[in-house]
């Protein structure tokens, strides 16, 4: 049931778009603060990120006849999917909040020391790296909670294991578990490097609501702009100008990661993943005209806004200047007759002012004045528009296509 305000409780302020740029420099600033200090330590350090959760580890282990689905206490159970010689293992780690837990995570595996700095470092830019015995992989999962959030997820892949760590808890991975828990699809049948496909191609789509909510949004904005209801219109026309940017810098690097694994996974012979993975680089270029349109939308919609303003303000100015254009004459009369000669001199200083009618006279003599300026303004199409039926009875007849003289 919708909550109702009453006297006693308010109701909550509409959110302006000044707050929300407030609250993204928040954001911002943040996110910053969640950067873990690495000045002065050397390469390879794992560190505390402030405000992020403590690791929560799920593992899925399956083959093509069964699927182990459970949650981890400590990193030292992981031992026996280590040690397993058959099937896949899924090892899901929700939260970075605990540099121990990924100390011991890269004992335990032996993973390189320079990656699993990497995990830590919220600031990554998308990317692949080969690191021999394991493949290291980060991507951006995006996320409207209201405001767009580029959460990181980085992925160590190796023949029968796929590990993925995210900052919190939360992802876009449940169609994927489904689908491992009911057999479908090809997932139980083929290795890790099917599987971490599998991760990337659920990312990747997570981007097309995220991108679709932009257009929605910016065609909403087009037509409040074509109805002349522009209140806000330049701050959220800069807000999703500023989203899509951020959007843009996350999937264009992630083209170049599917680009490359493609081509690593392209050298094995025994492997198809990368037919897979060449699909899924298709749904980045898709996502990147989308991106390129919704830009450019957004920047014709500015455009467009600021000639509806520049319209309006010539406008105003018109209306205006044609006012004092009319006043100008009249002034000059009421100047004229405004001069103090002394009529008992001389016969000719203004001799009307003695006359019965002269104020009549200067009253209308301004009326005629007036109304002629504006007779002459309508006929030139400058009040009213009344220049330009009278432009098109003055224009001689045109002949029609093809009625020339044979």
């Amino acid at each position: 049931m919708a909550k109702v305000a009453t006297s006693d409780e308010p109701a909550e302020p509409k959110e302006t778009p000044i707050a929300k740029k407030v609250q993204r420099k928040r954001k911002r600033a943040a996110l910053r603060r969640r950067r873990p200090q690495t000045l002065g330590l050397a390469p390879g350090s794992i560190t505390l990120v402030p405000g992020v959760p403590p690791g929560v580890i799920r593992v899925i282990s399956y083959d093509t006849d069964r699927v182990d689905e459970r949650s981890i206490e400590h990193v030292s159970d992981l031992k026996s999917v280590r040690d397993s010689s058959t099937g896949v293992s899924w090892i899901n780690i929700d939260g970075i909040g605990d540099p121990e837990t990924l100390s011991q995570l890269g004992e335990l595996f032996n993973l390189h020391a320079l990656a699993l700095e990497d995990v830590v470092n919220l600031h990554q830019r998308p990317k692949f790296e080969d690191y021999g015995d394991a493949d290291f992989i980060v991507l951006r999962m995006p996320s409207l909670s209201p405001h767009l959030d580029l959460e990181q997820v980085s992925m160590f892949v190796r023949d029968c294991f796929v590990i993925t760590i995210q900052e919190r808890p939360g992802d876009c991975f449940d169609s994927l578990r489904e689908r491992i828990r009911n057999g479908k699809g090809r997932v139980r049948q083929r290795g890790g490097a099917y599987l971490a496909y599998a991760v990337l191609d659920a990312i990747v789509e997570t981007f097309y609501p995220v991108v679709e909510s932009y257009t929605d949004q910016l065609e909403e904005i087009e037509s409040r702009v074509l109805a002349n209801q522009t209140q806000n219109v330049v701050a959220e026309v800069h807000s999703v100008r500023h989203d899509l940017r951020v959007l843009r810098r996350a999937v264009a690097p992630t083209r170049e990661v599917l680009s490359a694994m493609a081509r690593a996974d392209a050298s094995d012979s025994k492997s198809d993943t990368h037919v897979f993975l060449r699909d899924c680089h298709d749904h980045t270029v898709q996502l990147m005209e989308a991106l390129d349109t919704n830009r450019e939308l957004a920047s014709s919609l500015m455009d467009m806004h600021l000639s509806n303003v520049s319209m309006r303000m010539n406008e105003v100015m018109k209306v205006l200047t044609i006012i004092a254009t009319i006043f100008m004459p009249l002034g000059f009369i009421a100047g004229v007759y405004g001069m103090n000669f002394d009529g008992d001199l001389s016969r000719w200083n203004m001799p009307e002012l003695r006359w019965r009618f002269g104020y009549l006279f200067a009253l209308g003599a301004m009326g005629l004045t007036a109304i002629g300026l504006v007779w002459f303004f309508r006929t030139k199409g400058w009040l009213g528009g009344g220049g330009d039926e009278g432009n098109r009875e003055g224009e001689p007849e045109k002949d029609p296509p093809g009625a020339g003289g044979t």
